[in-house]
């Protein structure tokens, strides 16, 4: 969620009253539509943009959503407590880097089962392409003491992870719906009966990703624009 995705978010602020109005906020301004589905992942820079959108995506509708859901009719009066909002803002940032950190893995996994020879210069590429993303993010001042520390898992788990064993389901995206759950500004009791219906929902938002990730990723062109292993 780089600073350039943060700014439609004011505008997000002002339709909460008319939230019908959210949704096609967000897709108009990620993207989502026929023309960026059909346009091919050929290099690092793309990959990026396509894992920072859908991850920011994810985070937020699904975030939103689930408050609006469990509030109903009272969701826009929540807003008005600046409490609710610090707490909407760090809960978004935790999903967020959880999302970025499930859909790292699963596009890293993903070139790997198609060149698995290939899976270090992979794994390198996945570390390099997030590294870009969170320093365009930098540490958000709405982020909350938990960001640096989260972001840092987020790292550990890419510098970790056994691409060669990422398979082509939902398995890989293990952090994003529990991450909703923990964060969001809801009382615990409540979540916890909410718990089946939101990790379902949240996977559910990962399916058409998943397949456009699929279908729009050239992984030879990827690492075609790639240094060698080991070069400097």
């Amino acid at each position: 969620m780089t600073s350039s995705a943060v700014q439609p978010l004011e505008k997000v602020w002002q339709l909460l009253r008319n939230p019908t109005e959210i949704w096609p906020l967000f897709r108009a301004y990620l993207g989502f539509g026929k023309r960026l589905r059909q346009q091919p992942i050929t290099d690092a820079a793309g990959l990026m943009r396509f894992l920072e959108s859908r991850a920011s995506f994810v985070a937020q509708t699904s975030l939103y959503g689930y408050l609006r859901t469990r509030a109903g009719q009272r969701y826009p009066e929540l807003f008005e407590s600046r409490d609710f909002v610090k707490s909407v803002n760090i809960a978004k940032w935790q999903i967020w880097l959880a999302c970025l950190s499930d859909l790292s893995v699963y596009a890293g996994g993903l070139m790997a089962l198609s060149a698995p020879g290939k899976a270090a210069l992979i794994g390198q590429l996945m570390e390099d392409v997030v590294d870009r993303v969170l320093a365009e993010t930098g540490i958000p001042g709405e982020s909350g003491p938990d960001f640096a520390p989260s972001v840092g898992d987020l790292r550990r788990r890419l510098a970790s992870c056994d691409w060669l064993a990422v398979t082509d389901d939902e398995s890989a995206f293990s952090l994003s719906p529990a991450a909703l759950i923990k964060w969001a500004p809801v009382v615990d009791q409540l979540k916890a009966l909410d718990e089946p219906i939101v990790i379902n929902s949240v996977r559910f938002r990962w399916q058409g990703i998943r397949r456009d990730l699929r279908q729009s990723l050239r992984i030879d062109s990827i690492l075609g624009t790639l240094p060698p292993a080991g070069s400097n």
